[in-house]
């Protein structure tokens, strides 16, 4: 009977996501709320298709987890360091900002100042989960206000383990034994996070290293499941969250020569059970308490995502000094309560400081703003300036021989090195994404094909898991980077050459550890320099040695600006000591030449 229950669970699941999913991406509302509205229908507020919601949301909860996991192989622990500022300074600007301003309106309304706190603390939070999936989606996490919600979502999580620790404080005495049992629960917290750094640090990569010289896929996947999983349950036991746990042995593994293959095999498991977490939290949402008080909910609803996102606004316009257009576009991301409110809650009604009515209104309130949050993006982006769109045109069939190198891009840069190839008879494919330019190369008689090398499919049809070299010409940065990762995850064994338009695309490529990076414009201005210098009067030897230190100097600064490239200050501060590093090198050179003459 129990089996059936679980048959019968399963079944329904995955017909709410299959059908739900693709329609609401027909009508560009986006996959998270497809998967809320299909959780709100077959749901206990539905068709009551499932009735023990709990299980699936606790099973759900590991999309988190893994999802986190991921985003922290992203960051390696310098970078991490490097986004402190974010990360501690606006993160913690919009917590303390945005449970003062609800608390505020809590106590006005006639809350105690307790209930208040934890209120304003707790509605603070964001939800992690629809954050990342969503710019995921949109492709906007290297975007500036995606940058800076990710910091601001990483400060929350590890902002709430001192608030569930707070909140039996504010429920209970200040007596003595409470004050121990405090300490022991710190001390195992600081414990723990030290367990884990340790493991990750000196046991991961020959635990790895070891399970990939057995050469079986599954057991590797076992084995990147066992490390994200054990992680998270580690990390429960002591009282912290599972995805902070989870994120910080993603970090330990920045750096790993396994990420990318890490990544790839736990990517199914990632998006099936993010789906199933979504589908959760549409389950438990209460349309009965929506309907019996629907001015009470929606004048709830629209004051928590006013508040949050005029604090959200001024953060990100006053305190990052981002644009106008970047801070609504973080403000519509982030207005929304989190899904850790609902411990925050349910742990402030067993101690007390809330009523059950009160918690039952505020999750609704939490689940209604998460559903609104597709919309609000979607909103924001129809208003958001629109450059020209080009016409649409199917991409063209890629059915030629196996070729040995592909080239993405046919500009300046993928015609010379597609010219080179064809003189030595080398078989390559040639990709251009731009319609017109396609056309203009085929009038010249080159076989060109018509296909956006950032998208999987293209790149399977071209054949990139049997090629050898792929090279990246394509001159938009972005386009550039979707294909680098596209290519780092799913086809590891290729060497790929990349092209940079500036310093900025150069570390964004060095964070995927790319074969070789080529920087536009850089080895033809070097060749300038080196005719300017000859034709000041300079000999050939020493206008050859001039250029030759000024790229070693630069190739330098390059490695030693890579670490900080995202702290905008540091990076001016580095800038300006290498222009006067430079000096001195050329300026005792002079030196040094005019006492040997």
């Amino acid at each position: 009977m129990q089996d059936h229950g679980f048959l019968q669970y399963a079944v329904v699941l995955l017909l709410a996501a299959v059908i739900a999913v693709p329609l609401a991406k027909r009508w560009q509302l986006g996959a998270v709320l497809g998967y809320l509205g299909a959780g709100a229908l077959i749901g206990p507020s539905g068709l009551r298709l499932i009735g023990n919601t709990e299980q699936i949301s606790q099973l759900s909860e590991l999309g988190v987890v893994l999802m986190l996991f991921v985003i922290g192989m992203e960051l390696s622990p310098q970078r991490l360091w490097v986004m402190r500022r974010n990360v501690f300074g606006l993160g913690s600007l919009q917590m303390v900002a945005t449970a003062t301003l609800i608390g505020g309106v809590a106590c006005f309304l006639g809350l105690g100042w307790k209930a208040a706190l934890v209120i304003g603390l707790g509605l603070a939070l964001s939800s992690t989960a629809i954050d990342l999936q969503l710019l995921a989606e949109r492709k906007e996490l290297t975007s500036a206000h995606g940058r800076l919600g990710f910091a601001i979502l990483l400060f929350q999580d590890v902002a709430a383990i001192p608030i569930l620790a707070l909140i039996p404080i504010l429920g209970a005495g200040h007596g003595d034994v409470h004050g121990s049992a405090d300490l022991l629960a710190a001390l195992r917290v600081i414990l723990t996070i030290a367990g884990v750094v340790v493991v990750g640090r000196y046991l991961l990569r020959p635990l790895f290293r070891a399970v990939a010289k057995v050469g079986t896929p599954e057991v590797f996947t076992a084995a990147t499941l066992l490390v994200v999983i054990g992680t998270a349950w580690m990390m429960e036991l002591a009282g912290i969250s599972m995805s902070l746990g989870a994120f910080l042995a993603g970090v330990l593994l920045a750096d790993s020569e396994y990420r990318h293959e890490i990544e790839a095999q736990i990517e199914p498991f990632r998006g099936l059970l993010l789906g199933l977490f979504f589908v959760s939290i549409g389950m438990s949402l209460d349309v009965q308490m929506a309907l019996a008080q629907p001015q009470l909910v929606a004048t709830l609803l629209a004051g928590l995502l006013a508040a949050k996102a005029l604090v959200l606004f001024a953060v990100s316009r006053f305190a990052a000094g981002e644009d106008r257009q970047q801070s609504v576009a973080l403000a519509a991301v982030l207005a929304q309560g989190g899904e850790f409110a609902f411990v925050v809650f349910t742990l402030a009604a067993s101690n007390g400081l809330i009523s059950n009515e009160l918690r039952a209104l505020l999750v609704l309130v939490i689940t209604l703003s998460m559903a609104a949050t597709p919309l609000l993006v979607r909103l924001r982006s129809e208003f958001a300036p629109k450059g020209k769109s080009k016409p649409a045109r199917e991409f063209d069939a890629l059915d030629v021989a196996t070729p040995r190198v592909i080239i993405a891009g046919m500009g300046r840069v993928g015609q010379i090195v597609a010219r080179m190839l064809n003189a030595n008879k080398i078989p390559f494919t040639a990709l251009e994404a731009d319609p017109e330019q396609v056309d203009f190369m085929r009038n010249f008689g080159n076989m060109v094909f018509f296909g956006d090398a950032s998208r999987l499919e293209v790149l399977r049809a071209a054949q990139a898991d049997k090629a050898e070299i792929f090279v990246i010409a394509t001159e938009d940065p972005d386009s550039n980077l979707r294909t680098a990762r596209l290519l780092r995850r799913h086809f590891p064994h290729l060497k790929i050459f990349a092209r940079a338009r500036n310093r900025q695309h150069v570390f964004k490529l060095m964070d995927l550890n790319l074969d070789n990076i080529v920087r536009d414009t850089f080895f033809s201005s070097l060749e300038i320099a080196r005719g300017v210098f000859e034709a000041l009067g300079y000999d050939e030897a020493s206008a050859d040695d001039y250029v030759r230190r000024f790229r070693q100097h630069d190739e330098r600064m390059l490695a030693v600006q890579y670490p900080i490239y995202d702290d905008e200050a540091a990076l001016l501060q580095s800038a300006k000591e290498s222009r006067a590093d430079l000096e001195r090198l050329f300026r005792a050179d002079t030196q040094q030449q005019e006492g040997d003459t």
